[in-house]
């Protein structure tokens, strides 16, 4: 196919997805043509084919085109910014996309609106499906059950032309603030040699306006999603993350808008949080994890909340499962315990509260859903306190582990799904590990990560922390 060809297929491929009105195709077609630099020739619908249509394949041809007619870099992210800048022109604009969601959600319900907006992140390449299929994913068992695997082979590989680059780029205030935040919507993103260095392209990104804590909040998709409908809440303000009452109460706010959705925070710490703790933000969507489906070890008395039940959950990082039908109780409660964990030193298991200088180690990872006619929170107690033996962290994966897993342990993995690197795959073909030796590596690695082990020492800590509550 010639140039023109694949513009077509493109816009075809648009129509049918209802991305646009089959109405607007020559507006589409004359949009695109014109992005490439070319005036012609006119569209020819009748020969286009889409049976066997391959999306990536004619974006890469697009991408190639708009670098030969010099729009950007010849590098993997140059040619990204042009194919993404090509299908933001056919995507509809931000208001029109929050109408029709918030439409949807008013008269079909809050999952009618999720399935057209995830399928229509899908179908403009935002949540790059293609990317994703290619990750390698198994359940392993183990003595905690079937733990989730993925070694993670969607994210783009940087360039090494880009790394160069990077060295040599300016620094300094940078907009947007970071990755998370609603001004990347629509964002052409930059290369590596640019200005605060790299940023990607965002044309294609929709950001719907959501109100949690009674304060705006975004609402969009994970371009490269580990699991079902991967999806992100942020605050519209660019401000760290914390663990808190008002943030807890969010959680449970996005439930109430999403039931059919789980929600979950990284802790606030390093260490034991997420890789952006820069910008205040959440992870749901429509999974059940290993740890939800784990079973109550033991039952916790709360006194003082009758209505929340709460247990301890048979898993290898310290988890507490509440449920109430108040969730005003339950929000009390879960304060309560966290509060209590944040004050709580045990020098026989090696938690620290904090240093002298009130440097603070001890947090939760909370994770909220509906189920049963009620709100269930999940409270995993983390600390991230370091020491000689330890300097990456004592509740950290350990070094024997690190041929696996050296990366912080955050809201995904202690779920229960481990997101682990491409170079993993090279130690399989060459036998040097077996799947079930991965796993049962990661299942070691959330052992070292829980506070109280399930050993006798662990059993005997953990109990005077539940009865301090």
């Amino acid at each position: 196919m010639d140039l023109a060809q694949y513009v077509a297929a493109l816009v075809a491929y648009a129509a049918r997805c209802a991305i646009i009105c089959p109405d607007d195709r020559t507006w589409a077609y004359n949009r695109v043509l014109g992005a490439l630099r070319e005036t012609g020739p006119a569209p020819a619908w009748d020969a286009v084919d889409m049976e066997g249509f391959d999306l990536e394949a004619v974006m890469a041809r697009l991408g190639a085109a708009g670098v030969e007619a010099g729009l950007d870099e010849d590098t993997p992210s140059g040619h990204d910014r042009i194919e993404t800048e090509l299908m933001g022109l056919l995507l509809a604009r931000p208001s029109e996309i929050n109408a029709r969601f918030h439409e949807l959600r008013e008269t079909e319900g809050s999952q009618a609106a999720t399935d057209w907006f995830y399928r229509l992140c899908c179908d403009v390449r935002y949540v790059r499906e293609a990317a994703i299929s290619r990750n390698v994913c198994w359940t392993a068992e183990t003595p905690w059950g079937g733990l989730e695997i993925t070694i993670n082979l969607s994210k783009p590989e940087k360039d090494p032309a880009a790394i160069a680059a990077a060295g040599k780029a300016p620094t300094g205030a940078q907009y947007p603030a970071c990755q998370l935040c609603v001004e990347n919507e629509g964002y052409y993103g930059r290369g590596a040699g640019a200005a605060f260095g790299a940023h990607p392209a965002r044309q294609n990104l929709r950001v719907v306006p959501i109100e949690l804590g009674q304060e705006p909040w975004g609402f969009q998709y994970s371009p490269y999603a580990y699991f079902e409908e991967h999806s992100i809440a942020m605050s519209v303000e660019h401000r760290p993350m914390v663990v808190s009452r008002e943030n807890m109460g969010r959680l449970l706010d996005f439930v109430e808008l999403f039931p059919h959705y789980f929600v979950g925070s990284n802790a606030d710490l390093p260490i034991v949080g997420g890789s952006i703790l820069s910008h205040d933000h959440f992870q749901a969507g429509r999974h059940e994890f290993p740890m939800m489906r784990a079973r109550a070890e033991s039952k916790v008395e709360l006194p003082g909340y009758a209505g929340v039940w709460c247990a301890v959950l048979h898993w290898p990082i310290s988890v507490l499962r509440l449920w109430c039908a108040d969730r005003d109780e339950l929000l009390d409660a879960a304060c309560h315990i966290t509060e209590a964990w944040r004050q709580w030193s045990d020098v026989t298991v090696g938690v620290l509260a904090h240093d002298s200088d009130g440097t603070p180690h001890n947090t939760v990872t909370p994770v909220a859903r509906r189920i049963e006619g009620g709100y269930e929170l999940f409270l995993a107690l983390r600390c991230n306190v370091t020491s000689a033996e330890h300097p990456l962290g004592v509740f950290h994966p350990h070094e024997d582990k690190w041929h696996v897993k050296k990366e912080n342990i955050g809201l995904i993995e202690v779920m229960g799904m481990a997101i682990l690197p491409p170079r993993l795959l090279d130690d399989l073909a060459e036998g040097s590990l077996t799947r079930g030796e991965i796993g049962s590596v990661f299942g070691r690695v959330l052992e070292d990560a829980g506070v109280f082990k399930w050993d006798e020492e662990g059993r005997a800590a953990l109990q005077r922390f539940l009865q301090s509550l």
